[in-house]
């Protein structure tokens, strides 16, 4: 072990002894490092770094059974209990794992390490960026096969367990073009004669918008925003009503989804949070700057949806009432929109 990073472990141990319960996320604030750098300390003591064959780890995840797959932002956790079927790793662009209960979408060129974790009892496999931010984490669960977990993580053992972990920076978001620089007109008419949700990160590249400047250049009807106190009661009003809907919690290297509906809802100081048996989802209310309504039209129907941002303009989370492609939008959906908007 380096002495860089021996002394960072150190520092680590320290500020466990001070805080025993500090997750190792915002220990790496803390400490100015990366969450893969903090993790890496440990490379021989319940840490082993695996071989970066992301499709291939993931396509064996499924005999580990029930698992509990992570996805989280810097505002939201989210947390989906299941099992990992279905996974289609054809696109450069998007793989997928889609079923009822694990549903991702995943951006394999944001991806860069690997590593199996035993923390006492616990078991994950754990997955990050080229700038060391945690991507993904999968949970073994009591009901999990804990010797496919071994197996795995002997399959796909680096050779190397002495890593010295390359971090790069991300690319800082591209200046935000003034409004004036846009074709404002050509951009509506564009968003009116849209045939597909997927489409609208396409349309927005195309006329060079940011996501929360094309909320606010939306055509008249398509795109409202709300206070930011309203996020609460969408999950509230899904709960009181046992409306299904969908959640959607991503960073750059994927998206996780929950389709159905939500039942335990409650406060923790300043974190809103489902607590179901199989999805949890918390969510930091402090760190929302803006909600809006967002209309889009498809060849279903219009589809509605609530997106809530940071004060970067990235997404936190989004909602929308549960849809399949050929099914129109849900009315209890479109009502309980509705009356956000009074």
């Amino acid at each position: 072990m380096s002495t860089l990073v021996n002394e960072l472990k150190e520092k680590w141990e320290a500020l466990k002894a001070e805080n025993p319960h500090l997750r190792i996320r915002n220990a790496a604030d803390q400490l100015g490092v990366s969450e893969a750098e903090l993790l890496a300390t440990n490379v021989g003591e319940g840490v082993t770094v695996l071989r970066p064959e992301f499709a291939n780890i993931l396509t064996e995840v499924e005999q580990l059974g029930k698992v509990m797959a992570l996805t989280r932002n810097d505002e939201c956790v989210h947390e989906r209990k299941g099992v990992y079927k279905n996974g289609d790793f054809s696109s450069p662009h998007a793989q997928l794992f889609v079923n009822e209960d694990i549903d991702l979408r995943i951006f394999q060129n944001h991806w860069k390490s690997a590593f199996g974790v035993v923390e006492g009892d616990r078991k994950s496999l754990q997955f990050f960026g080229k700038d060391g931010l945690a991507l993904h984490k999968i949970y073994l669960t009591k009901d999990s096969n804990a010797e496919a977990f071994d197996t795995i993580v002997e399959k796909f053992k680096a050779e190397d367990q002495n890593i010295a972990l390359e971090i790069e920076a991300v690319a800082p978001k591209a200046e935000e073009k003034a409004d004036s620089e846009i074709d404002v007109e050509g951009f509506q008419k564009a968003w009116t004669e849209l045939k597909d949700t997927h489409d609208f990160f396409m349309m927005t590249r195309k006329f060079g918008v940011s996501r929360t400047q094309a909320l606010r250049l939306a055509p008249e009807g398509y795109a409202r925003k709300i206070d930011n106190s309203k996020v609460v009661n969408v999950l509230e009003e899904a709960s009181e009503k046992s409306l299904p809907i969908m959640i959607f919690v991503g960073n750059r290297g994927i998206i996780q989804i929950h389709t159905g509906e939500v039942k335990k809802t409650m406060w923790h100081q300043q974190w809103f949070n489902v607590m179901d048996p199989d999805f949890n989802l918390h969510l930091d209310v402090t760190k929302i700057t803006e909600a809006w309504i967002v209309k889009k039209p498809t060849e279903d129907g219009e589809v509605t949806a609530i997106e809530v941002f940071n004060k970067e303009g990235d997404f936190i989370v989004q909602f929308f009432g549960k849809r399949k492609p050929g099914i129109p939008e849900l009315q209890e959906w479109k009502d309980l929109v509705a009356g956000l908007e009074n």
